[in-house]
């Protein structure tokens, strides 16, 4: 590894945990519909404004002990988490795209969905701010980027967002309930528009497969069975993040070994 790529990782890791920081602001305030901007971080406890040197990404939380520093109330260790996944992943982004137009839609990929991911999990929720957005997003990129062909992330949308509403619709005919959110529909269809459809069925396998082993662990300590309900959208999230981080090589074998030619 040379200088300049090492001097990049480190770049990239502290902008990630930079916007991990602001990130662990959108999490919070908009499934609660208040603004992301203004008023400044503060003290959900005491309401106190946040210093800077109390707001530096990661290193406040380990030197406050995971405390405010006027009231004492405890901050969640989710706080320097998010801000070190968002680092990780901004430095594997670079990793694997380099210094390309690629790399700014990766950026703001994995931005959205680690957003995403978090908020299902305390709300069951996909904001439509990202998941719409993403996938008009995710279609204009693959318009303007030359290493990526549109048709490619069109066929995405339709096959991701086609596969999870088919899936649905069909749950519904038997059970006349609703097994799969608009949200995971649609979060899906993002992720096409920006991987392609050769990511889909790697992207469905791998979080189903995930996401069933944690239902399985969820239900056992629930005990409440095949009623035990989990938010889908942060596996469908991590199957992408996996398919762009390694898993093309076994997603275009899958696809050829059954569609052969087609990938």
């Amino acid at each position: 590894m040379s200088s300049l790529d090492t001097f990049y990782y480190i770049v990239f890791f502290v902008f990630g945990a930079l916007l991990g920081s602001f990130g662990n602001v959108v999490i919070y305030r908009l499934p609660r519909e208040e603004s992301v901007v203004k008023p400044r971080s503060y003290c959900y406890s005491c309401k106190t404004q946040i210093a800077w040197y109390d707001n530096i990404p990661i290193f406040s939380w380990f030197i406050l002990r995971g405390k405010c520093r006027k009231c004492g109330a405890k901050f969640s260790f989710r706080y320097p988490l998010v801000e070190i996944i968002m680092g990780v992943l901004f430095a594997l982004c670079y990793h694997y795209a380099g210094i390309s137009w690629s790399l700014i839609e990766y950026l703001l990929f994995v931005f959205g969905l680690v957003i995403c991911t978090f908020i299902d999990l305390d709300h069951m929720i996909l904001p439509d701010e990202f998941t719409l957005s993403g996938i008009v997003i995710g279609l204009v990129g693959a318009a303007l980027n030359p290493q990526r062909e549109f048709l490619d992330a069109l066929f995405g949308v339709l096959m991701g967002g086609g596969f999870l509403w088919g899936m649905a619709y069909l749950y519904w005919i038997f059970t006349k309930q609703e097994g799969m959110g608009g949200g995971d529909i649609k979060l899906l269809a993002w992720i096409g528009a920006i991987v392609g459809w050769q990511a889909i069925p790697f992207v469905i396998m791998s979080s189903a497969i995930i996401g069933s082993v944690v239902g399985i662990v969820a239900a056992r300590k629930q005990k409440a069975g095949l009623k035990t309900v989990i938010p889908f959208g942060p596996y469908l999230a991590l199957g992408a993040i996996l398919y762009l981080f390694g898993g093309q090589t076994i997603a275009l074998w899958y696809l050829d070994l059954f569609l052969p030619g087609l990938s």
